[in-house]
């Protein structure tokens, strides 16, 4: 995963409503939950509503599938749990070990 991709992927999370959004859909577990929903939930409009899932779509860390009429919204904690991977396995990289040495001030 390049730098752009998780920049974006963290600056969409970075922004006060898009986090509430994304944690409360974490909590809605794979059901998911409506826009509709959401928006009632959290008292954020339908414009500004469309606008932030927007963003959080675009980057994969939500989901929308459509059933008749209703549109379901879903955390896919995969693409944080990737970000927080390529940022894991480059931890102490530069120390040459890869790993935390605990005798390190």
């Amino acid at each position: 995963m390049d730098t752009g991709n998780i920049a974006r992927t963290l600056a969409e999370l970075g922004n006060e409503t898009r986090l509430e959004i994304f944690r409360l859909l974490v909590k809605s577990g794979a059901d998911g939950m409506t826009i509709g929903e959401i928006g009632r939930r959290l008292g954020v409009p339908a414009s500004t509503l469309g606008f932030h899932l927007r963003g959080l779509v675009t980057v994969g860390l939500v989901s929308q599938q459509k059933d008749g009429r209703s549109v379901y919204c879903r955390a896919e904690l995969q693409k944080l749990n990737d970000v927080l991977h390529v940022l894991e396995a480059e931890c102490c990289i530069e120390q040459g070990s890869g790993r935390i040495d605990s005798d390190v001030a």
